[in-house]
């Protein structure tokens, strides 16, 4: 393992930041490493830094004082079509797709984990870049000589204008969404490693790999332990698993908080209600 590098740690590191910028390809590394301890994380260090190179590389091809536009651009070129980073459309739902050390090897990912190697890039040469909230399909914007772009990452980084936004949504949801204004809001460093890591955790909950889902649950508590919701769900896992005094003690600290909505909250107490029962 990286000297240094202990993936428990770099995430907890990252808690402590809130929602505050973070080293967002190194906190997603070390969720990978999570997974993969035996990894040669040297080498995935070292990728990292090798894309943003690349994209360095790119912009210097462009000399002079080159477009806002041009140098976005050189995000997609250097990541996609210099190094072969692509989305995955034909194993879309693979979970290696969502982890970073698997991304980084094949080549192939999800718009998120693409998403995460081209903010890291962005901000490699001094550009403020950001996740954005769209619906079901991650995007990126970049902000380079006070003019934003955006980007999508799955799509070989391709530059997305404002107009083309709506119809992006209606082709991702199928006509049932319009483009809301919270859409183009950025997020956090630390919402797109959960979005990331969600990815994970409801592949899982699909596929009824409850042990597994409650693996990611703790994981994502490490970085985000105000996130009441999250002990919601570990709550309602455990449950599901037979765990009764955990998911007791879970659902007791949820509705302790004022998380979560009233209707959700009826839910879990009556859900808390009947395993209380059971454990009498």
């Amino acid at each position: 393992m990286a000297e240094g590098f202990l993936p428990e740690e770099k995430i907890r590191a990252a808690a402590k930041l809130g929602d505050s910028p973070i080293d967002i390809a190194a906190v997603a590394l070390a969720f990978a490493a999570l997974d993969h301890p035996r990894a040669p994380l040297e080498h995935y260090i070292k990728s990292i830094a090798m894309i943003a190179e690349a994209v360095d590389a790119r912009v210097n091809v462009l000399g002079g004082r080159p477009l806002s536009e041009n140098l976005a651009a050189s995000l997609g070129r250097a990541i996609a079509g210099d190094l072969g980073y692509k989305g995955d459309a034909a194993t879309y739902d693979d979970l290696q797709n969502a982890n970073l050390i698997r991304v980084i090897d094949r080549r192939k990912g999800l718009p998120v984990t693409l998403g995460i190697l081209y903010i890291h890039a962005a901000r490699a040469q001094g550009w403020r870049a950001e996740g954005l909230n769209f619906p079901n399909h991650f995007l990126i914007r970049v902000w380079i000589h006070g003019r934003a772009a955006v980007l999508d990452p799955f799509n070989n980084g391709r530059l997305i204008q404002a107009e083309a936004l709506h119809d992006l949504v209606q082709q991702i949801t199928r006509g049932q969404s319009d483009l809301s204004p919270g859409a183009t809001q950025a997020v956090t460093d630390r919402h797109v490693v959960l979005r990331l890591q969600n990815n994970i955790k409801l592949r899982l909950l699909q596929n009824e790999k409850f042990d597994g889902a409650l693996k990611v649950l703790a994981r994502m508590l490490l970085l985000a332990p105000d996130h009441k919701q999250l002990v919601q769900e570990a709550g309602v896992v455990n449950a599901r698993l037979g765990n009764l005094r955990a998911a007791v003690s879970l659902l007791r600290d949820y509705l302790g908080s004022d998380a979560g909505s009233p209707t959700d909250r009826r839910e879990t107490a009556r859900l808390l209600q009947s395993l209380e029962l059971r454990l009498n």
